[in-house]
């Protein structure tokens, strides 16, 4: 476990790998922290280097007062890639994350060769639904949501499963301000117009069973962008990498190789 400081938060950040690995960066989801992506790594092509961090006020990385800007959440592992000295990476991101791919990909594209926006859009929600889950944490906390975002995060399968307690806890134990602040950003972000004007290679992900950005969000989203891919898990909700972690390394590899990653 390492913590770089950005100068604006304390990123908790992980890089294992050869050092002169091709760089994968994983950017995980609103209430999750980089072990979202522990199903899937072992599953992946030896000789990564695969880069994950905890975005601000989610898992050991610190966290500033809400609310929270889309611009600082690029910002954050713009400067975190910079130091690492990161250069050419497919991006996964899955969904705040996806957005934070996105916006990134706009910004520094000398940074990004590929990417995979998983579980997103451009566009998720609107500022009048997003407001009231601010409130909601505000006077409740995020345990007043958790029943709710299991919902939409799992399909009933897994809902049903004991290991659902692992991602509700995962959930409730962080940082209230942390959830409230990347939900602000979110609400505040619309990518439509420079997401069309990217021009890399991309795959889309979807989950078959996701309530929080059903697949024809997350197909509209990922053809804005010419020559892109699409690809649908079934039996799997808005986390489809813990759900359905062997389709989803399978899939991701096939994209690695057919960029030329691996």
């Amino acid at each position: 476990m390492k913590i770089y400081d950005t100068g604006d938060v304390r990123l908790h950040y992980r890089a294992d790998g050869p050092r002169d690995g091709a760089p994968v960066v994983f950017a995980n989801s609103l209430g999750t922290d980089m072990r979202l992506w522990d199903p899937i790594l072992p599953l992946l092509p030896e000789g990564l280097r695969i880069i994950r961090y905890d975005k601000r006020g989610h898992g050991l990385s610190s966290c500033p007062p809400a609310p929270y800007s889309m611009g600082a959440l690029i910002t954050d592992v713009e400067r975190l890639l910079d130091f690492l000295e990161v250069r050419q990476c497919v991006f996964v991101g899955l969904s705040i994350g996806g957005m934070i791919a996105q916006g990134l990909a706009t910004k520094r594209l000398d940074l990004i060769r590929a990417m995979v926006l998983s579980n997103t859009a451009a566009k998720i929600g609107n500022p009048d639904m997003w407001s009231e889950r601010i409130a909601a944490v505000e006077a409740g906390g995020v345990e007043s949501l958790a029943d709710a975002v299991m919902e939409r995060w799992f399909s009933p399968g897994f809902r049903a499963r004991p290991e659902l307690e692992l991602w509700r806890n995962m959930l409730v134990r962080g940082e209230d301000a942390g959830y409230a602040g990347c939900s602000a950003a979110i609400s505040g972000t619309d990518f439509y117009t420079p997401t069309a004007a990217l021009r890399l290679p991309v795959l889309g992900i979807a989950g078959s069973d996701d309530g929080s950005t059903p697949p024809d969000l997350v197909r509209e989203t990922v053809e804005l962008i010419p020559a892109s891919k699409f690809h649908l898990i079934r039996k799997a909700g808005h986390l489809p990498c813990v759900e359905q972690p062997e389709e989803y390394a399978r899939v991701l590899t096939d994209f690695l190789k057919g960029v030329g990653h691996v």
